[in-house]
């Protein structure tokens, strides 16, 4: 029987994206009732659930034997992943052994019933999002009890809020009670007292044109989706200055939001609701959560902006004109598909359209054996994400290179930037960092281009083009932290700050602790599998770092950024197997001749491998690609392990390949 390790509790988060960080890292369950489950139990303080009601939950719409059936084989495969003695379990009922497990949403409730200021203002910081936003579970009794879950949490949330907003209010603080409305009215944008704050803060300031405005949005707002009007309690603070002119905000444009139009900044996309071709009604829950999963997972890379499903579920069922739909719904792509189950097996097929064309972009039809269907939705939604994203990429590239350079918007010069990424000569290299910085000016609030011009000076630091290495690292740490700033939740931009603070600062421990915040915000986000990975290697834990590795590549199969390679080769160094690791390192480097790093670690790889002729000639091209590199200052900055005996072993290698001293 296998226990507990005597480390630190599992961290669960159900506030937003569900994740489960274990004392070894984030823990990818692999299938969304097996984190539902878990959810359910957590949440369950009062009393432990019944089995009855876990069956109840997860599986009414099967037998009651096939459902108990379920049940035994969902806790075997927890226990399997997260240890034997989480659960006290009898045969009735099941709860989770006390202080083995901190929830988020347990801790903010209670933070929430101390009733003071500082613990308000820690609740609201731990409101990540909706209650468990990712899973989807197409049973009533599960639909009934997270829809109920959620709109609770949602209130105590939008509650405190306003109330931390009326505190400052009450300390003549507007501009800090306007920041809470704010964060209030984007969880709940029809709570009309958290608008009122926001317009008693806009006339504390004397921005009367701008309060007047902000009303006639709610005045819209409220007409379209409840209609109804605002209450008198609102317009009457906008009463007095009716008279003035309504004009355009500069500093609060959308109720209440600071930042630009996503539609100027990611290309948009609409997933309709795939048909159920069968002609099954009970498999219509199936389609509908292929198409729910596909939307949370592409909302999760944060490069698309993705329209909810609601807006599109007026298209189930019908035959659709991709232009049609894309003026409708206001979006660039359309993504499109069908199920069809025969007994033995389902055929779904995915088609991604452009919407000003209607030109197919690209189409995917997939065969899976029928089996548990929701490891099956897991693997179909894999496949078929993987292949939206570099296809709208290149589409959208493709547009940026026909648009005339007056017209590029912030995401066009951020396009432009990523095609030159992989050309690695230097003038076209300093050709990419201008395009991020007209990004980041046309579109300041948009964390992407920050994060990429940090990872452009990383780059260049590692390629040996920087003639002040520390004052780049110091502008790559500034620009990773403005892009995490920006968006707390953009993996991207999470990542690659773990990634720079671990390479250029030998700061392992924090960049741990952003990769897995990188990971929690998007577990699909390749980039944050595959540059951990990098990370674990040099803190000698190269097993798990293949791992990473392996999983981030097959997450983006077809993404063929050179830098999705090397941490691999790194990883297999550590890890002692030489052999894979000069086989990927001798893939990347023929893929990107004057790509440096890669050289190193290939070097080294082959003459740790005892082949030492192959490494004498990579070290020779690598002097062509850094003249100036000598082992001293390579040791002394970048040789990024921590350990002292990989550290001495990588040295040995780079030296007994001839490489200068």
């Amino acid at each position: 029987m296998s226990r507990l390790p005597d480390r630190a509790p599992f961290q669960l988060s159900l506030l937003g994206s569900f994740s489960l960080i274990g004392p070894h890292g984030p823990i990818d369950l692999g299938n969304k009732k097996l984190c539902a489950l878990l959810a359910f139990v957590a949440c369950a303080t009062s009393e432990p659930p019944s089995r009855e009601t876990l069956t109840t939950l997860l599986w009414g719409t099967h037998f009651d034997a096939q459902a108990r059936h379920n049940l035994r084989q969902a806790l075997t495969r927890l226990r399997r992943a997260l240890g034997e003695d989480v659960f006290i379990n009898n045969d009735h009922t099941l709860a989770l052994r006390p202080g083995v497990f901190h929830c988020d949403a347990i801790r903010f409730e209670s933070l929430i019933r101390a009733d003071s200021r500082e613990a308000r203002k820690v609740a609201v910081d731990l409101y990540q999002g909706a209650f468990l936003a990712d899973i989807v579970v197409p049973e009533d009794a599960w639909t009934d009890w997270v829809t109920a879950r959620r709109q609770h949490l949602e209130n105590l949330a939008v509650d405190a809020l306003i109330r931390l907003g009326e505190e400052e209010e009450a300390r003549d603080a507007p501009a800090q009670a306007m920041a809470f409305a704010n964060r209030a009215v984007a969880i709940n944008d029809l709570r009309e007292d958290g608008h009122r704050l926001i317009l008693r803060s806009l006339v504390a300031v004397g921005r009367q044109a701008e309060a007047r405005h902000h009303h006639d949005q709610l005045a819209a707002r409220l007409q379209h989706d409840l209609n109804v009007e605002p209450d008198a309690m609102t317009t009457a603070l906008v009463a007095d200055t009716a008279a003035m002119p309504a004009q355009t905000p500069t500093l609060m444009p959308v109720l209440g939001s600071s930042m630009p139009s996503p539609h100027g900044m990611r290309p948009s996309i609409a997933v309709l609701p795939f048909r159920n071709l069968d002609g099954n009604p009970h498999d219509d829950y199936f389609a509908d959560g292929i198409a729910e999963d596909i939307v949370v997972s592409l909302a999760g890379l944060r490069e698309l902006f993705v329209i909810s499903r609601r807006s599109t579920l007026a298209y189930r069922g019908r035959e659709v004109d991709p232009c049609a739909a894309g003026r409708a719904l206001g979006v660039r792509y359309i993504l499109e598909g069908s199920v069809r189950r025969s007994t033995t097996s389902l055929r779904i097929s995915a088609q991604l359209c452009e919407t000003e064309t209607g030109a197919s972009l690209w189409g995917e039809r997939l065969d899976v054996a029928l089996g548990d269907l929701f490891e099956v939705q897991d693997r179909i939604v894999h496949n078929i994400v993987a292949g939206i994203v570099p296809n709208v990429r290149t589409a959208e590239l493709e547009r940026a290179l026909r648009t005339q350079p007056t017209n590029f918007t912030a995401y066009d010069h951020t396009l432009r930037a990523l095609n030159s990424f992989n050309h690695l000569d230097r003038p076209t290299f300093l050709s990419t960092r201008d395009h991020l910085g007209k990004a980041m000016e046309a579109a300041p609030g948009f964390a992407t281009p920050a994060a990429w011009a940090a990872f452009w000076h990383v780059i260049w630091i590692g390629q040996g083009w920087s003639d002040n290495p520390r004052e780049d690292a110091n502008r790559a740490a500034a620009l990773a932290t403005k892009a995490v700033d920006l968006d707390r939740h953009d993996a991207l931009a999470l990542a690659i700050y773990g990634h720079l603070r671990s390479f250029l600062f030998h700061d392992y421990d924090s960049a741990l602790v952003y990769f897995d915040r990188a990971l929690a915000a998007c577990p699909g986000s390749s980039w944050a599998w595959t540059l951990s990975s990098a990370t674990l290697s040099y803190i000698g834990r190269g097993s798990d770092a293949i791992r990473r590795a392996e999983h981030g590549l097959r997450l983006s199969p077809h993404d063929r950024s050179l830098f999705l390679y090397l941490p691999l080769i790194i990883a297999h160094y550590s890890n002692g197997t030489y052999g894979d690791a000069a086989k990927w390192g001798g893939l990347c480097v023929a893929e990107n001749p004057t790509f440096s790093a890669p050289h190193r670690y290939l070097v080294a790889a082959l003459a740790a491998a005892e082949r030492l002729n192959e490494a004498r000639d990579v070290a020779a091209r690598l002097m062509k690609l850094e003249p100036n590199f000598r082992l001293n200052i390579y040791e002394r900055t970048l040789q990024p392990f921590r350990q002292p005996e990989t550290k001495a072993r990588h040295m040995e290698h780079l030296r007994q390949a001839g490489l200068p001293p």
